[in-house]
């Protein structure tokens, strides 16, 4: 990873390979195998989209080694490649470990590395900025959801130790996470709360959103 036009901070979206019955799978009741599938490709152009138009570099992070594209994902790949974007898997035993290493990565090469989840619409590009921001003041930046996490996590500064023992898609991931950053001695800003889709009616939510546009 380089830094070849002096952007201040490395955006890496994070995405679960579009394989059906694997992702969304919340939504699969609600919208079939196919549906959830279609879900996950849309959301993950959505946020796609979000990142590039905030001016920073953006890295785009598998969650396995990348494999045939299947035929159904071309348009989230066609963009990917479009946009000029490296492609990334990320690598760890569970999303703490996962996210260290890519955040770890992307300091090495910019000030400032943040990761975004595919099934957060609600990070527009201001709220992106705003992250971004705050790492001039803050070692690590977290942007909570609703339901105890957090859509995005950004560092400046991040220890090894910072993200491990979370109990990982439980309502606690937030409250543990600060307690490991406050032992860890890292200062952290915490912003407004945004929205992932998980359920079908945040999808539902989603849907009106882009309707409203």
């Amino acid at each position: 990873m380089q830094n070849t036009d002096n952007s201040p901070a490395m955006l890496m979206q994070f995405a679960k390979w579009p394989q059906p019955g694997r992702v969304k799978t919340r939504l699969i009741p609600a919208l079939g195998i196919d549906g959830a599938l279609q879900a996950h490709i849309t959301l993950s152009l959505e946020v796609l989209d979000n990142l590039c138009t905030t001016g920073y570099d953006v890295s785009f992070w598998w969650d396995r080694p990348l494999e045939q594209p299947p035929e159904f994902a071309a348009s989230l790949l066609a963009n990917i490649k479009g946009a000029g974007l490296q492609q990334y898997y990320q690598q760890g035993e569970d999303l703490g470990e996962r996210m260290f290493r890519a955040l770890s990565q992307g300091i090495e090469a910019y000030p400032k590395a943040v990761v975004i989840g595919s099934d957060c619409p609600s990070v527009d590009p201001g709220y992106v900025r705003s992250a971004v921001a705050a790492l001039d003041h803050a070692d690590v930046v977290l942007g909570p959801s609703d339901d105890g996490g957090y859509v995005l996590i950004g560092a400046r500064k991040l220890t090894a130790d910072a993200l491990a023992g979370i109990e990982w898609g439980t309502p606690r991931v937030l409250e543990q996470t600060l307690a490991r950053m406050k032992t860890a001695g890292l200062s952290v800003y915490v912003l407004e709360p945004r929205w992932d889709v998980d359920e079908p009616d945040d999808w539902q939510r989603f849907r009106r959103m882009v309707g409203e546009r």
